[in-house]
């Protein structure tokens, strides 16, 4: 039976990459704070993530859109187009599901990162996505697009955008379009799980942080390793991002090499880096920022996302960018000891605020 005075929030992330994964843990542990029963749905390489940082929660299966990456950059956008059957299949799924699942469990609110399907009459549900704009080759692939996501998007009692609203935010156009959604909209700032910056001294010339889904994540891997054998005069720490891999890793260079690093080493190593080398995904760009990092970030080949991220972020000179295939590491590592960058803070995520969300959704339903 259930006890009325806890009140049960379900929070499912996309399974496109780990990023998804990942920002949703500050909200975890805010409403795990504020003494909410909290129940993750995800697949089971979200939950070895998640499972290590969020404790004395819940986790049920629920398998993604799986969405395949392409080699080729320009074969990206049409091999998006091949999925899109799968992923509507994918949505009506998860749309049966969550009727069923708020019913077995008792459900008082759903949080959906990115995953369309999950709403429902019954309880309040809100979507969280810094995409209002999705980027695209034509402008008027864009606009219908942005039709689509709104469609869907609308269907939720509100969306919540991880940034700051106004001129000086993180996403651009993404997260700021000229026409919004029609739900109710709020901005909670950056996501970021690591909390405050720590005062730790240098231990690292370099940490490369990778993340995405393959076969890029592992494609960009050959080519850092490749060229890191000529960076001998560098220490370098060298996360994989693969939690679930045992395999280590044995370069002939004297790199450090993890598959991946809780919360807590993570957060020393990033501190302890001079430069970050990462993917330009949102997540990790909020995270980097957040921290005021100086970072080289290399947009995923044919995610017009992560591309547009990286070339406005370079604009605002937050972060160097370059694109994959002509990437030179010594020489954007130099370019980056000399580069200006301006890495003013921006809002942050607030436990309370997100709280007080989510009461107000639960009682005024």
């Amino acid at each position: 039976m259930k006890n009325f005075n806890i009140r049960t929030i379900l929070i499912a992330p996309l399974d496109w990459g780990l990023g998804h994964a990942t920002r949703c843990i500050p909200i975890i542990k805010a409403l795990k704070n504020a003494g909410f029963n909290v129940i993750i749905a995800c697949n089971a390489k979200q939950k070895s993530l998640l499972i290590t940082e969020c404790s004395d929660v819940r986790f049920i299966d629920l398998e993604g859109y799986n969405i395949q990456y392409t080699k080729r950059s320009w074969f990206f956008v049409l091999k998006i187009a091949f999925q899109i059957p799968t992923i509507i299949t994918s949505v009506k799924k998860e749309k049966k599901w969550v009727e069923k699942i708020i019913e077995e469990e008792q459900i008082d609110l759903v949080i959906s990162d990115n995953r369309y399907g999950l709403y429902s009459t019954k309880v309040p549900c809100v979507f969280i996505t810094h995409q209002l704009t999705i980027k695209a080759p034509f402008k008027w692939l864009e606009e219908l697009l942005q039709i689509i996501n709104y469609s869907y998007i609308n269907r939720f009692n509100q969306c919540w955008i991880p940034d700051k609203a106004g001129e000086d935010n993180l996403a651009g156009l993404l997260s700021h379009p000229k026409k919004m959604p029609s739900t109710t909209t709020r901005y909670i700032g950056l996501l970021n799980r690591f909390g405050g910056l720590e005062n730790t001294t240098k231990k690292f010339d370099v940490c490369v942080l990778l993340s995405g889904p393959e076969p890029q994540r592992t494609i960009l891997e050959n080519i850092l390793l490749k060229q890191l054998e000529k960076a001998t005069n560098l220490k370098i720490f060298f996360v994989r991002g693969l939690p679930q891999t045992t395999e280590i890793l044995k370069t002939s260079t004297a790199i450090e090499i993890v598959n991946h690093l809780k919360q807590k080493d993570l957060l020393e190593t990033i501190c302890s880096s001079e430069i970050i080398i990462a993917r330009s995904g949102y997540t990790t760009v909020m995270e980097l920022i957040a921290l005021q990092k100086k970072s080289i970030l290399i947009a995923t080949p044919g995610q017009t996302e992560q591309e547009y991220l990286a070339k406005h972020l370079y604009q605002q000179q937050k972060c160097l960018s370059y694109s994959q295939n002509e990437f030179d590491i010594i020489d954007a590592i130099n370019a980056a000891k000399n580069f200006d960058y301006k890495l003013s803070s921006i809002e942050k995520f607030n436990e309370n605020r997100i709280v007080d969300l989510v009461n107000n959704l639960i009682d005024n339903f």
